[in-house]
Order: structure tokens, then sequence, then C-alpha cells
């Protein structure tokens, strides 16, 4: 079952195990690898110069990893409509996103469920982000603790 994003604070009470939160699907292009530069301070070739990522094995230029991380934790911090709500996040990486030197970058589609509630009204959400057919991150999760 899908949920729509709700309107008010989310209940933990409301919540059921394997309600799946809505999708979300971005693009990642070039311009979007500068400003998270800039703003991350993390300047690393890999992430604006083609002939540099190929020079360290990579087919192309890659999305920094905590801008994919970053990407992946909206599916969580939308739903539960507040971001302080969110009291654990990790992920292991799994495949670099590849960003294509052209207007469509890359897609990011980022799905979850809510895999399991604990006590302390504490709600773990799985994750999965994937670019094209590739699983980008691997255990991704994070936990919530609603009202």
């Amino acid at each position: 079952m899908v949920s729509a994003l709700p309107t008010t604070a989310l209940a933990y009470d409301s919540v059921a195990e394997g309600t799946e939160l809505p999708e979300i699907r971005t693009r990642v292009r070039r311009a979007d690898l500068v400003r998270y530069s800039g703003a991350s301070g993390d300047f690393n070739v890999i992430h604006w110069n083609e002939r540099a990522a190929r020079a360290a094995g990579l087919p192309d230029v890659i999305a920094h990893g905590m801008l994919t991380m970053a990407i992946a934790a909206r599916i969580v911090t939308d739903w539960v409509r507040n971001p302080g709500a969110v009291v654990e996040y990790a992920v292991r990486f799994s495949r670099p996103v590849i960003v294509p030197d052209d207007e469509d970058g890359a897609e990011l589609v980022v799905s979850a469920r809510v895999a399991k509630k604990l006590p302390d009204h504490r709600v773990r959400v799985d994750i999965i982000v994937r670019c094209g057919a590739d699983k980008v991150l691997s255990m991704a999760r994070a936990v919530v603790v609603l009202p």
C-alpha cells in the first residue's frame, strides 16, 4: 500500500509495518554537482572532470556520495514532515551515480517502506535508491521518532 504525504504530524499509532512511502524521482545534473561541491567543500575532481574520473577507473563523472545520501533521506523527511524526527540514518554505497554531461543527467528513483515499528515510538524505514537498473545504495535505513 502507498500512502499520501500527511498534512499534519505523523503519529506512531497511525503507521503500519509494510506501508510504502511516496516514491521520489529526481535528476542530478553536472550543474548540481558544481553547486554541491561549493556547498560541501568537496571539490574532488572525480565529481567534475571526466579525464580525472576515467583515470580513477570510473566510466565518467560521479555524483558525491553524500549528495546521493541526502537525496535518499528526503523520502523520510518529506513523509514525517519533520527532519528532526530522524534519529538514525545510515547507508552503504554499492554503486556510483554516473552523471552524464547532457541536459538529462542521471535520474534517481527513491522508494521506501516502513520495515518495523520499534519501542519508544520509533519506526525503522528501509530505503532503496536506483539509478537506471543499478541499486546505488544498500542497507539504507532511517529510524524516526513519532509522537
